[in-house]
């Protein structure tokens, strides 16, 4: 079962979590690869969506942020897009485009930043709009600060997340086929909240905490392979048998990471009317129907010549041949 631990370090300014996706990955997985269109990932777009997926949870569990936090890495090279969104309540789904053959050993710069143009966005998009409101969105290069290629995921959240909270994070990511994990420890804001849309209170504390400097090197010490294969108390243990913890209840089943699909045939209809009633009339004399499946779900949806004239149909006023359907 998928579960995200948080802790905390008694007497010093640090905060740590981890999370281990095992049935919600795999259902990722499974879906991707009932596709008979797309078939599954390549092995390295698996590995890459799989560190994303955890950082997703990761982050949102950080911020406890009321809206959807959509985590994106494009560029050029044979992975197009990546997409990861985690929803308040850590229902969590992830997509990949491929474009092009992928090595078996394709690196993050191979796969996305061919010419050094790559880049990592994330997206808070709030549930509950204001007037006006739109989501913040914030992007990074997938490069350092001296313009060599980044190969590590969390080498590229942690520059996201110093830009963007003033606040030292090490991530320590990992994915196979059978689980997706990360380790995240951060340094508490020195006054007040911290948010993505930053604010610059942090600045003056900017590698220079000596507990966060000493605690972030024990846990960069955590290799893959114990990153994949041991359980959350042996990986605390072995990191800081000298810190005090301080452990709060996991999330795990429902109230855990889990995966869950935000798609539904309201929001396809609604696309289809963003694409006017021109191009849907051409894709029904094409096609007969329009098709349109889902990305992160692989569910499909369709739409008959009668639930598209529904669809562009003045309220209140029934579309030709509707009575027939119910």
């Amino acid at each position: 079962m998928s579960e995200l631990h948080k802790f905390l370090f008694d007497g010093v300014p640090v905060r740590g979590m981890i999370v281990r996706l095992t049935d919600a990955w795999a259902e990722i997985l499974r879906r991707r690869a009932a596709n008979s269109a797309t078939g599954a990932y390549p092995g390295p777009v698996r590995e890459l969506l799989g560190e994303m997926t955890a950082a997703g949870a990761l982050m949102q569990a950080n911020i406890k942020f009321d809206g959807a936090l959509i985590l994106q890495i494009f560029g050029d090279g044979p992975l197009k897009l990546a997409v990861v969104e985690v929803q308040p309540d850590l229902g969590l789904r992830a997509t990949a485009t491929v474009v092009g053959e992928v090595a078996a050993d394709a690196t993050l710069s191979r796969l996305v930043n061919v010419t050094n143009h790559g880049r990592c966005a994330i997206t808070l998009d709030p549930l509950r709009k204001l007037p006006g409101q739109r989501p913040y969105q914030g992007v990074v290069p997938l490069f350092g600060d001296r313009h060599e290629k980044l190969e590590k995921l969390g080498e590229v959240l942690q520059h996201y997340m110093l830009q963007s909270e003033q606040l030292d994070t090490t991530l320590v990511l990992a994915a196979n086929d059978a689980v997706a994990a990360g380790l995240l420890i951060q340094r508490m804001p020195v006054k007040g909240e911290s948010n993505l849309a930053g604010e610059h209170a942090n600045e003056d504390e900017i590698g220079r905490n000596e507990d966060y400097n000493r605690i972030a090197t024990l846990a960069a010490s955590l290799t893959r392979e114990e990153l994949l294969t041991l359980d959350v108390d042996t990986i605390l243990r072995r990191l800081f048998w000298q810190e005090k913890l301080l452990r709060f209840e996991p999330r795990t089943g429902a109230g855990g990471p889990h995966f869950a699909c935000t798609c539904s045939r309201e929001r396809v209809g609604n696309m289809i009317r963003g694409l006017g009633q021109d191009e849907a009339h051409s894709i029904l004399d094409e096609r007969g129907e329009i098709e349109v499946g889902c990305e992160f779900c692989g569910r499909q949806y369709r739409f008959d010549p009668v639930d598209a004239a529904q669809l562009f149909a003045a309220p209140g006023v029934p579309a030709p041949g509707s009575s027939a359907r119910h």
